[in-house]
């Protein structure tokens, strides 16, 4: 028979013992019992299995509290329920603070023995589920990829904020890296051993998320056939990740905004206070300061949550970036998934670094998998760009080469595109020109010709405006000029 876990009983009454295995076995669990706590630690010691231990605080010997300590030592993962026949608050309290996980005093009841059980396999199934998740990571970093002005910028106050217990409120449109920025956040905190718990809030349906942040009582609700611990509970000691926190309904906002005051709450269906030591990151792609205007945001929520606003800039702010990702994006794709590496040309870095990545990374990251499963293995060429991606470039300087980590680059909007073309085909008859000069022609010739007439036939374009020639093929000013008297051409 499967088992939900196995249950090391210790109490020096055999009667308590025999009610507990009897209690715990009708649900399930496999027990093992220990009459003292030096058994119990021998037991332990010894490499006995036990996802569960109820512990009596008066024993002979070594006492309750002495073996909890011991215990915490050797398996301070082990979640640990103390039992008393003469409880007070006074040595509750020092159990728990002592590391226990629960508190139940005699004459023990069938529900408390059974919701204590289920609480604490639950979080020691949770816990182990953490330690897997450790391992299976290794020794991967969290880390924000970018060496853009932008990028450094938002890097140095991650720096400044993360070691404080400070909330911070990140913004930033969809798929820029807001999940990241705030993992990074954690990962480089104080709390970075604890838990870092993730709610997506525009997830869950709005009935559920207060079962979601808040843990519910069996049968609080149709469909609650067992308790369950909520995210506050789960991130004690570590940080609460809310993200889209702008899709909240306003009576969840009321909610939540007493619980983030004051942190402490009660389960769904339950009445016992619990609180909780929380540190808040939250995260939305909405401006919450119009939305506040308009009705769908409590205004002080959002002076709550920004203790430490941060803005993770689009992709399109920091196109220098753009080769440094697509090669973090290669390895991880080449490491992960197995496809074949593929290296990207100059021209094409320089092509999608002047696309305005409406997904952002989140995008950037889709197209650069699609391309290695296409190109399988080739080196990814301009002219092997998809139709839609070249539609939307501004087509650089020929002989360009994309921008390296560090260059300034423009936080405006993408200026009009040089050169659309609906394919292939129509890109290269729109840059072409008509003729070249007779004779001999190698490439750089052919290139310098063709750049001759590009220049020229988009200075005409512009009025003779140097300056908006210079914005639009991406060069600065004196490097046009230069340009442009090595070519003969007269600028007004």
């Amino acid at each position: 028979m499967t088992t939900h876990g196995r249950v090391l009983v210790v109490d020096d009454e055999s009667g308590i013992r025999f009610s507990l295995k009897g209690i715990l076995e009708d649900e399930g669990f496999e027990v093992i019992e220990a009459e003292s706590g030096e058994a119990a630690v021998a037991l332990l010691e010894g490499g006995e299995a036990a996802d569960l231990l109820f512990l009596d605080i008066w024993l002979p010997g070594m006492d309750g509290l002495a073996t909890l300590s011991r215990i915490r030592q050797e398996r301070p993962e082990l979640p640990v329920i103390m039992i008393s026949g003469h409880g007070t608050i006074e040595t509750a309290v020092t159990a728990l603070k002592s590391g226990a996980f629960d508190f139940i005093e005699k004459p023990l009841s069938l529900e408390k023995v059974i919701l204590a059980a289920s609480k604490g396999m639950e979080f020691a199934l949770l816990k182990q589920e953490n330690l897997a998740l450790r391992h299976s990571l290794g020794d991967q970093t969290v880390t924000l990829t970018g060496e853009s002005p932008a990028m450094l910028e938002l890097k140095e106050m991650i720096a400044q904020v993360a070691p404080t217990d400070a909330w911070v409120l990140i913004t930033g449109e969809n798929g820029t890296g807001k999940e990241i920025a705030a993992r990074l956040l954690h990962a480089t905190s104080r709390r970075a051993s604890q838990p870092l718990v993730a709610v997506n809030c525009a997830a869950i349906p709005e009935e559920l998320i207060e079962s979601e942040l808040f843990g519910h009582e069996k049968g609080a609700f149709t469909g609650a056939d067992k308790a369950q611990l909520g995210k506050f509970e789960l991130a004690h000691k570590g940080t609460l990740f809310l993200d889209e926190i702008g899709d909240m309904s306003l009576k969840t906002q009321a909610k939540i905004l007493r619980i983030l005051q004051e942190q402490r709450f009660e389960h769904v269906g339950g009445r016992k206070t619990i609180s909780v030591d929380v540190r808040v990151i939250a995260a939305t792609n909405k401006d919450l300061a119009a939305e506040i205007k308009a009705g769908n945001f409590r205004e002080d929520l959002y002076y709550r949550l920004k203790v430490f606003p941060l803005t993770v800039p689009p992709l399109r702010q920091r196109a220098s970036d753009i080769p440094l990702l697509i090669e973090d994006f290669v390895e991880q794709l080449v490491r992960r998934s197995g496809c074949r590496r593929a290296a990207f040309s100059p021209q094409a870095l320089a092509l999608l670094s002047t696309y305005p990545w409406p997904g952002n990374v989140r995008e950037l990251k889709n197209f650069v998998e699609r391309m290695l499963i296409i190109m399988n293995g080739r080196e990814v060429t301009a002219d092997r760009l998809p139709p839609e991606i070249l539609a939307q470039c501004r087509v650089p300087a020929p002989g360009a080469a994309a921008p390296t980590a560090g260059q300034q680059t423009s936080n405006a909007a993408p200026a009009p595109p040089v050169c659309l073309a609906d394919d292939e085909d129509d890109l290269a008859d729109g840059l072409l020109p008509e003729s070249f000069p007779a004779g001999p022609l190698d490439l750089k010739q052919a290139r310098a010709a063709f750049e001759a007439r590009f220049l020229e036939a988009k200075l005409k374009e512009f009025g003779g405006n140097v300056s908006k020639l210079a914005e639009a093929v991406g060069l600065d000013r004196s490097s046009l000029y230069r340009k442009l008297k090595g070519y003969g051409i007269m600028a007004d």
